[in-house]
């Protein structure tokens, strides 16, 4: 069993910038890909991120590819989600998740592993 939790999320103006963090219970972090997504009011949850295992791989969402950088400290059992020059599209409530199958995270609509409860990003213009 693995436990998220997303903290970092808050209010900040177009333009700025915020550091996402997802902290994993247990002792297998290691062995989970992880990845973040996020969901708009009246949308769809969708893909924004997913790094591998070993966090050698990465990939991101076009939209978000120059502008969001995920990274993981296996040794602190978290991922992060570095999101800088925020638009108000980018405003969701942003989930951290966590499978065994890095491939499997930017499927859409896949039931991952692991979700976390979410954060909740606003941008304002």
């Amino acid at each position: 069993q693995v436990q998220l939790v997303e903290s970092g999320g808050g209010l900040v103006q177009s333009g700025g910038s915020l550091r996402l963090s997802c902290a994993a219970s247990g002792r297998t972090f290691s062995s989970y890909a992880m990845g973040w997504f996020r969901q708009a009011p009246g949308a769809e949850r969708e893909f924004v991120a997913a790094i591998s295992q070993s966090g050698t791989s990465t990939k991101y969402k076009t939209s978000v590819k120059d502008r969001f950088t995920i990274s993981r400290d296996n040794a602190k059992n978290t991922v992060y989600l570095q999101m800088n020059s925020l638009k108000p599209i980018d405003t969701a409530v942003y989930y951290c998740a966590a499978d065994h199958e890095y491939y499997r995270l930017s499927i859409p609509s896949v039931e991952v592993d692991y979700w976390g409860q979410g954060t909740q990003v606003t941008v304002s213009s």
